[in-house]
């Protein structure tokens, strides 16, 4: 009664209070004869966290993009369990579980160890609540973290969600998700698959539909914009589309990113490159008006997307997904990026620095214009700079440095890396054979291909390196002396003035064409076309 009165003073009437409720659905159970699922394809470990919830006395049913997968017939990549059990309840059924987040506080249920380990995320069914009803701050998630701190459910100034663990039924949890297709409840002891708002029907007809007003939901979590390129990108070679009223307010839905944090942008954009649909999600982008202004270094992959080097980082990323196979992202980063520390370095070197300086320099000021703050001092930025700092050391294969590189943690990325420049030209396809040889072979074969490698060089050595030009007609000197450039062969320098790769001038005495080279002659090396007088 006192709630009437006050909606009445508020001017809430009992009309515009109905219009407010949200649709919960209907519950509909469909049986396995029905929707069809191969129970094979469900991992054994997501199987143990539902029963042994059910164990516990609670409820528990594989949920979101798994059950979508499972009823295309895909094997899901990862594994989501929904229940009604509070985290730390969830915690205390498991030996290795761990609460994270706070805006949605989750609970990982970890299965093996190093690199082997499965990750299963087990939510709990959060409660419908009016955002108009939250508790509001006036900053966002950054700068008002001391004040949501003893909220629960919290709002920003624009209707972002900044706290949402208020827990509820499973009719409530249902149209809090975003898209039908991805609100679907499976129990894989009953292998019943339970829908509230017709996803079953969605996924037989292929459509990607928002529950509720995609407006006031991509408001509500502006993440949801990037959600709906990825799934519209995975799910496009099966045939899916998004629906007319969920793609048409993204473009003008896109400023809202704006407010969200920059590391969870930079986490999204990796999932829209690394879930083995790389190229497809920056077709949709550019399809959808949106391949600019999502995220800066997302700008960047779509620009240099149709690049040879970047295009073949991004077909080796969708391959290696497809096979089962690890990616990672400072490997995908470091292609789109390399031209840039590329160039930088080249400038440097132009400008007669150091080598390894030039490169180190020209990598902090990539991380710099292109990375910032977000990871530009973390594991990722670490694993980027060895891999560009091991490319110029891959032309040294003499000595002990072949035996040390191929010991280094990132060396496989970083022969990876050389390989795709290969590929496109960059480099000699025969360096990048003989590093995969060396590679592969035991420690006997290992000295073979350096000892062969330094017999080509003493080869090299040994033939002539100074050519004679003919008199120069302009000039009064009496000859001249061709200087090669460091790093080009004789034979290269023999070519510059029409001779064949060890002839000289025939009519000069030998004590003078191997004499020592003047000052003169010394300070013009660094000048692939110069020569510089013989003097006597």
């Amino acid at each position: 009664m006192i709630k009437k009165f006050i909606d009445k003073l508020l001017g809430k009437s009992p009309a515009a209070l109905a219009r407010k409720q949200p649709k919960f659905g209907k519950r509909v159970d469909v049986p396995v004869e029905v929707h069809g699922i191969d129970p094979n394809l469900v991992d054994e470990r997501a199987i143990n966290v539902v029963r042994t919830l059910h164990a516990a006395g609670f409820e528990a049913y594989v949920v979101g993009g798994a059950v979508r997968d499972l009823l295309v017939g895909l094997r899901p990549k990862d594994f989501d369990v929904a229940t009604n059990a509070t985290p730390e309840q969830v915690k205390g059924l498991f030996r290795r579980a761990f609460i994270i987040g706070r805006r949605f506080r989750i609970v990982h249920v970890v299965y093996g160890r190093g690199r082997e380990h499965e990750v299963i995320e087990v939510s709990t069914f959060r409660a419908y609540l009016d955002n108009a009803a939250a508790e509001q701050v006036a900053g966002n998630e950054k700068t008002s973290r001391s004040e949501l701190a003893g909220m629960k459910h919290a709002v920003d100034s624009t209707g972002r969600v900044l706290r949402d663990n208020v827990w509820g039924p499973q009719e409530e949890d249902a149209v809090r998700r975003d898209f039908t297709i991805n609100a679907m409840y499976y129990d894989p002891q009953t292998q019943v698959v339970v829908d509230y708002h017709n996803g079953f029907k969605d996924v037989k007809n292929r459509v990607i539909r928002m529950i509720g007003d995609p407006a006031t939901r991509y408001r509500e979590d502006p993440v949801r914009i990037i959600r709906a390129v990825r799934f519209a990108a995975k799910l496009s070679p099966l045939g899916f589309a998004l629906e007319a009223k969920t793609a048409a307010p993204l473009v003008k839905s896109q400023e809202l990113l704006a407010d969200v944090p920059q590391s969870r942008l930079f986490d999204e954009m990796l999932k829209l490159l690394q879930t083995g649909h790389s190229l497809a999600s920056i077709e949709q982008l550019k399809k959808l008006g949106m391949a600019r202004g999502i995220y800066p270094l997302l700008d960047v992959v779509v620009e240099r997307a149709d690049q040879p080097f970047v295009n073949a980082a991004l077909k080796d990323t969708d391959r290696r997904v497809g096979e089962g196979k690890p990616v990672a992202p400072s490997f995908l980063l470091a292609c789109v990026l390399w031209a840039d520390v590329r160039d930088g370095w080249a400038r440097r070197l132009e400008q007669r620095q150091h080598s390894h300086p030039a490169l180190m320099d020209a990598i902090d000021d990539v991380f710099h214009a292109r990375i910032g703050d977000v990871s530009g001092g973390g594991k990722l930025a670490g694993d980027m700079r060895e891999i560009w700092v091991m490319q110029p050391r891959f032309e040294k294969r003499v000595g002990s440095t072949p035996f040390g590189m191929v010991d280094q943690p990132r060396f496989r990325a970083a022969f990876d890396f050389m390989r795709l420049r290969a590929d496109i030209g960059e480099v000699d396809e025969m360096l990048a054979d003989w590093w995969q040889e060396f590679s592969m072979a035991d420690d006997t074969l290992r000295q073979d291909l350096v000892d062969q490698v330094r017999e080509e060089q003493h080869k090299r050595q040994r033939a002539p390196r100074v050519a004679r030009a003919p008199r120069a007609e302009a000039s009064g000197a009496d000859s001249s002396v061709a200087v090669t450039a460091p790093g080009a062969s004789p034979a290269a320098a023999a070519e510059d003035f029409g001779a064949a790769p060890g002839e000289g001038d025939a009519g000069a005495p030998r004590k003078r064409r191997r004499r020592r080279r003047s000052g003169a002659a010394k300070g013009a090396a660094g000048n692939p076309d110069g020569a510089g007088e013989s003097g006597s």
